[in-house]
């Protein structure tokens, strides 16, 4: 077996294990309703309730059971083929968004504006591509850009650590966007391959976050009217359907291009995976399954089917 294959193995495995909560809590359901009994109308109710449940979302749930009352409609199913027939059905859910992170190598630096709800591993989540990025021969800068809690700042000053990358600070409480003007200017002048701000997310008032990260955004733009070139919405997986409202409420406020799904092996609620997939289209080039450094890795639609459902191949 090759480096290549084995590292895919071993991730999948990790994929795997992260996602245990959430394949046996459907597995659970599934096995419940069809143990000893035929696939019958009260079954593909139940069976229905259960996938609404795993927060796999309405369209998938319907589609699944549509498909399963065609080819096997009062016959007995084992919850196994289920399983196997839901993973055939989620994949094709899920590519549209499977996409990576592109960044032009001739554009320096590449500005990545990182958003999200406070608690939803956002720092934590920078710190990882920074390392990542890192890892690629990349140069890198880190913004502190969450000026009021000095908790983020103090983590992303780890990270940077960690990653070898400089973080730059300014005064607790300080303006946000011109911390990320002074930023870009530097990374402009230094020649980086990649400048990654952390932004504040305080969702009670969404005026001035919505004020906040618009004004970041404006005077990026002042330096590089393209700026910037992507904006990752990081969510927390545990917190489920939660999770498509957030969605909605930054795309609303600032606009973002991809998304990054944090914490999956915390939770049983990783099949939000699919409901996020059916409702939209923003690209989700990573997604994080635990804290460990290489713990945050391009999303792959196919795997992470199989993980959800407790298919190993």
């Amino acid at each position: 077996m090759t480096d290549t294959a084995e590292k895919q193995r071993s991730w999948f495995g990790r994929l795997k294990a992260g996602l245990a909560r959430s394949s046996a809590k459907l597995g659970d359901g599934i096995a419940g309703i069809l143990t000893k009994r035929r696939l019958d109308d009260e079954a593909l109710d139940q069976l229905e309730e259960v996938l609404i449940a795993a927060d796999l979302g309405w369209g998938l749930a319907k589609e699944a059971t549509q498909r399963l009352r065609h080819a096997k409609f009062n016959q007995e199913v084992s919850p196994e083929e289920v399983r196997r027939t839901l993973a055939q059905i989620i994949e094709p859910f899920l590519e549209p968004v499977e996409r990576p992170l592109v960044l032009d190598p001739l554009r320096k630096p590449n500005v990545v504006l990182v958003v999200g709800a406070n608690g939803s591993g956002k720092t934590t989540t920078i710190g990882k591509l920074a390392k990542l990025f890192r890892e690629q021969g990349k140069s890198v800068v880190l913004v502190a850009g969450d000026t009021f809690r000095a908790a983020a700042v103090e983590q992303l000053k780890v990270w940077g650590e960690r990653a070898g990358a400089p973080v730059i600070t300014g005064p607790s409480g300080s303006d946000p966007a011109g911390l990320a003007f002074t930023a870009l200017e530097q990374a402009q002048r230094e020649g980086s391959d990649i400048l990654l701000i952390d932004t504040a997310g305080r969702l009670h008032n969404k005026a001035d976050l919505m004020a906040e990260l618009q004004k970041i955004q404006r005077v990026l733009k002042k330096l590089d009217p393209t700026a910037p070139h992507a904006v990752l919405l990081v969510l927390d997986a545990t917190i489920g359907q939660t999770a498509l409202q957030q969605i909605q409420t930054f795309r609303d406020l600032i606009g973002i291009t991809g998304i990054i799904m944090t914490k999956l092996d915390g939770s049983a609620r990783g099949g939000v995976m699919v409901a996020l997939a059916e409702l939209y289209t923003i690209p989700v080039p990573y997604i994080g399954i635990g804290e460990r450094v290489d713990d945050l890795r391009p999303f792959e639609a196919a795997a992470f089917a199989r993980g959800l459902t407790g298919i190993d191949s």
